[in-house]
């Protein structure tokens, strides 16, 4: 599962630079050489497409779920969105490459949740079956995951199951990686983790956990904050949403 941009800094700057140090002797000028000499910059990346653009001398190139624009010489890159002035349209946003790529991680992202386990979770779920099932990277010190968190109530009375995957921001060996731990290791973790985002001070515990392969799961899915809620078909959604809000999203995304 390879789900990391690898456009975040400093890469992106590594990234430029050599497009610059290759354009000077990169003789062909075709989606061949280009995706050869991003292989040379970026040998740990796979480029899944090279795609010519409507503008003369312009690819597009996707690399998971990052698309960047290279000159056919393979000098110059470009990073953003690229507008149609007269049809208004996004043709970043709507290159079908990139609709696919993102539905292919998505996919990706379901398959390795289910394939976890809810055993594996610390799961707060409605009375009754319920209607939406959402899974949230969380770091217990996270004051908007703190503030989802003190929403439980709301959310499943919305019919919305939450199944939490701990995502201690500042890594492995952190005080918040040992919280995780310590509330796994309670012996009622819903209550413990309650009490932890609550800003209770928690016994310190430890037993074999998933803390880490939580940790590992969601640096793969590119998670890069927290809350990180990834729906049932995948799709991941950044930040804290209010209940309301949410179950109208879940409802407009998913149906029911």
């Amino acid at each position: 599962m390879r789900m990391n941009s690898p456009f975040k800094a400093p890469l992106l700057s590594l990234l430029a630079g050599g497009l610059l140090a290759l354009g000077s002797t990169q003789a062909a000028a075709d989606k061949a050489a280009i995706k050869k000499s991003l292989a040379q910059i970026l040998p740990d990346y796979e480029v899944d497409s090279v795609y010519e653009t409507p503008v003369p001398g312009l690819f597009e190139v996707l690399i998971g779920t990052d698309v960047i624009y290279v000159s056919k010489d393979g000098r110059y890159m470009v990073q953003g969105r690229m507008i149609d002035l007269t049809s208004k349209e996004d043709l970043t946003e709507g290159s079908p490459r990139l609709a696919e790529a993102r539905k292919k991680e998505s996919k990706e992202r379901a398959e390795a949740i289910k394939k976890l386990g809810q055993d594996q979770m610390i799961v707060f779920a409605p009375e009754g079956k319920p209607s939406y099932t959402i899974t949230v990277f969380t770091d217990i010190d996270c004051g908007y995951c703190r503030k989802l968190h003190g929403e439980m109530a709301g959310y499943n009375a919305e019919g919305i199951k939450v199944q939490y995957l701990f995502y201690p921001r500042a890594g492995e060996g952190s005080p918040s990686f040992a919280k995780a731990v310590s509330v796994w290791c309670a012996d009622d973790r819903r209550t413990a983790l309650t009490d932890a985002k609550a800003g209770k001070s928690i016994p310190d515990k430890t037993c074999p956990n998933p803390v880490k392969e939580h940790l590992e799961l969601g640096e793969k899915m590119g998670v890069s904050g927290t809350p990180a809620i990834v729906l049932e078909n995948g799709e991941m959604v950044p930040g804290y949403i209010p209940p309301k809000r949410l179950a109208a999203m879940l409802k407009e995304k998913l149906g029911g």
